[in-house]
């Protein structure tokens, strides 16, 4: 694992994207703090990391697009699965320098508080909840763009659908909001989606009598809630957005709460798609 952390760290400064990375995200950091606490007189440097959450639309996907993808398209891939190092090495030391590059340029901007407080008060505990926050938020996007880059060879199909599912993500509290928590609407939602997981299912393997049948049991475990226990999808849809908005977890961290369940949701995504990145990967290996 440490052999694949160096390499992937290494590959990400040998050219200019890691650079380009790091750059980017300290330019619109100093950016933001100039205006909000410099010019502005804001003594909260948190307001600058909420401000600039939109910006991992733009670096995750270029981030994570080659990854995987990348492997894949060069063959390179058939040397991990002939390695003696186990798969789920290999995608671990893969994220961690992925996560690496990220935390570069947060650590930089973790020295501005400081600088800050010569010029008047600030809230270090909150300030530095937050950063840990925003921290986790990038993490568990990474880990979002690793899945999805090792379903394709093309990284900018990876970077497309990565772009996708992040903008899913920091859209979901308002599509909370303005759809309707009935249960048909929940029913329409909830098929579209296992439509999505049937899709999902096939392009992973080869088998559409697989993909077919799981939509199938979905679909009948769907229909049976909405005839026998309505209530159980009243709302359903707008509970789903609520979980799947990582954005929006960063507000207790703003208000000054230091909110357990957060880091304990970001652990568990992280987790999850690690997983998935995994499977992904396994399934190619002896397919």
């Amino acid at each position: 694992m440490k052999a694949i952390y160096k390499r992937e760290l290494r590959a990400n400064f040998c050219g200019m994207m890691g650079y380009v990375f790091v750059g980017f995200m300290l330019l619109l950091i100093g950016i933001f703090t100039a205006a909000f606490n410099l010019i502005g007189g804001f003594p909260y440097f948190e307001l600058v990391l909420s401000n600039i959450s939109f910006v991992y639309l733009i670096v995750i996907p270029i981030l994570t697009m080659r990854v995987l993808a990348e492997e894949r398209h060069q063959k390179t891939d058939q040397l991990l699965y002939s390695s003696p190092i186990p798969i789920s090495k290999v995608i671990i030391g893969k994220y961690l320098a992925m996560v690496t590059t990220l935390a570069i340029p947060l650590a930089v901007s973790a020295f501005y508080p400081l600088i800050l407080s010569n010029y008047g008060p600030v809230y270090f505990k909150t300030t530095y909840s937050v950063l840990l926050a925003f921290f986790l938020l990038g993490a568990v996007l990474i880990s979002i763009g690793l899945f999805l880059s090792s379903l394709t060879e093309s990284q900018i199909i990876a970077a497309v659908i990565t772009f996708g599912a992040i903008i899913f993500c920091y859209l979901a509290d308002a599509l909370k909001n303005m759809v309707s928590g009935s249960v048909n609407t929940s029913l329409v939602v909830f098929t579209a989606l296992i439509l999505v997981v049937m899709l999902i299912i096939r392009y992973m393997t080869k088998n559409w009598t697989t993909a077919l049948s799981v939509a199938v049991v979905l679909e009948l475990i769907l229909l049976a809630l909405r005839f026998l226990s309505p209530n159980a999808m009243n709302g359903a849809i707008t509970a789903l957005l609520g979980s799947v908005s990582a954005f929006s977890r960063m507000t207790n961290f703003m208000n000054g709460i230091f909110d357990f369940t957060a880091i304990i949701y970001y652990l568990s995504v992280i987790g999850l798609f690690l997983f998935f990145s995994f499977q992904s990967v396994e399934k190619r290996r002896w397919s």
